[in-house]
């Protein structure tokens, strides 16, 4: 069953509205992909800070007061891992991108994802 010429005027405005405040909420949170070799090393530095507290726990009962050290240590460590992951990559980190010996291309396509989708639609619902 078609829509009404005003249900369509209505999910046309509702449509515009959504896709008005999504881009707000896409360019307002700034979101920066995760670097590769944080990973890496906050996930060596989880590694050795695990080692260091099973240490800690393995000299407990002989010499209490550097088992609590060796703990308190590893556990610091492994936060500062995760702390060190999870932290986004800064814009200019090039030293994540993989070396091709090319320079970097532009993209082919203008205009962000939404409005390809957008294009798309409308060409389909025209019959192209």
């Amino acid at each position: 069953m078609p829509l009404s010429e005003q249900e369509q005027r209505l999910l046309d405005e509702m449509e515009r509205h959504l896709m008005q405040n999504d881009a707000d909420v896409v360019s307002a949170s700034g979101r920066r992909a995760l670097s590769y070799r944080n990973v890496i090393y906050g996930a060596v530095l989880v590694l050795v800070g695990l080692a260091a507290v099973v240490a800690g726990i393995a000299v407990w009962n002989s010499v209490l007061a550097v088992g609590i050290a060796l703990g308190v240590v590893g556990f610091a460590a492994m936060v500062g891992g995760v702390i060190l992951a999870t932290t986004p990559a800064k814009g200019g980190d090039a030293g994540d991108e993989p070396r091709t010996g090319r320079p970097p291309q532009a993209p082919t396509q203008s205009g962000n994802f939404m409005d390809r989708m957008n294009d798309r639609w409308d060409r389909r619902q025209q019959g192209q």
